[in-house]
């Protein structure tokens, strides 16, 4: 009796295995009768299909991502740049999909030729100043709808095309940076040159101003000497008329003090006035 139920068992899990399968909501299902194709299958649910005759082919219903290698493309002004490039695309007819690529793989290929043609004819219309900035949002965009167009007839549908990053050619960096060190070079010199003739105007006016306010303070000067020496004189003048005997006294102590210390040794004349004066205190 286990034997029987056992064996029950497994002609189930084979009928079931070979008339039934299943497709998941993420899913599209081609049946192919004898290697053609005889439906298609959208829905999600359980199917029935003929067993050894039948063969199900599944096809993913989400978005895919196509990933190229970089590659070479001339640019307008003939330069060479490298852009590595992606797209995201999804089976859109399982069937013509199935006639045209067969699988992924051959999706893939057929992808790379279609955009990488685009991508070529497309920039060959612009400089690489516009491909970086101000065009590369309409760059992508017609590559977009150009590529879409051509790849709808393999069953595909391509939902957008983006340029990862752009370089140029190894062999061209070498000589771009070198040209560039000159350029920046040569603006580092003029910069030099005119700090220096900057800096040459600043001390030159600051030298005029120099000599200016010296020759201003010198003047003052001159001035308050003059305006002193005649208030001097004024006061000598008033002094003398007062007593003209005192003030000659004053002046000649002024004049002694002026030349004698304690290591002056001095000789007079008896009809010197300092002698009178000595001999009268």
């Amino acid at each position: 009796m286990k034997k029987l139920i056992i064996s029950i068992i497994i002609i189930s899990v084979i009928a079931y295995s070979t008339v039934l399968f299943q497709v998941s909501e993420i899913e599209n299902v081609v049946i192919l009768r004898f290697g053609k194709p005889t439906r298609e299958v959208n829905e999600p649910g359980l199917y029935v299909k003929v067993p050894f005759v039948d063969k199900v082919r599944y096809f993913d219903k989400r978005i895919l991502g196509y990933d190229a290698a970089p590659k070479g493309i001339i640019i307008k002004g003939k330069k060479n740049i490298v852009i590595d490039n992606y797209a995201r695309w999804r089976i859109a007819d399982p069937l013509l999909f199935l006639q045209s690529v067969q699988n992924i793989r051959g999706a893939q290929i057929r992808l790379d030729d279609i955009v990488y043609s685009e991508l070529r004819r497309e920039m060959g219309k612009y400089t690489l100043s516009e491909i970086i900035s101000s065009k590369r949002n309409i760059v992508m965009d017609d590559v977009t709808q150009e590529s879409r167009e051509i790849a709808r007839s393999s069953g595909i549908e391509i939902i957008d095309v983006r340029i990862k990053r752009v370089e140029l050619p190894k062999e061209n960096e070498q000589n771009i940076y070198k040209r560039m060190e000159a350029e920046r070079n040569q603006q580092a010199k003029k910069y030099r040159a005119e700090g220096r003739e900057k800096s040459l105007e600043i001390t030159s006016q600051a030298d005029q101003e120099k000599t200016i306010i010296l020759a201003e303070a010198y003047r003052k000067s001159e001035e308050l000497k003059g305006e002193g020496d005649a208030e001097a004189l004024e006061i000598y003048a008033d002094a003398y008329n007062r007593d003209p005997e005192f003030y000659k006294f004053m002046k000649t102590l002024e004049a002694y003090e002026a030349i004698m210390n304690d290591k002056t040794k001095v000789i007079l004349s008896t009809d010197s006035e300092l002698w009178k004066m000595l001999q009268t205190k």
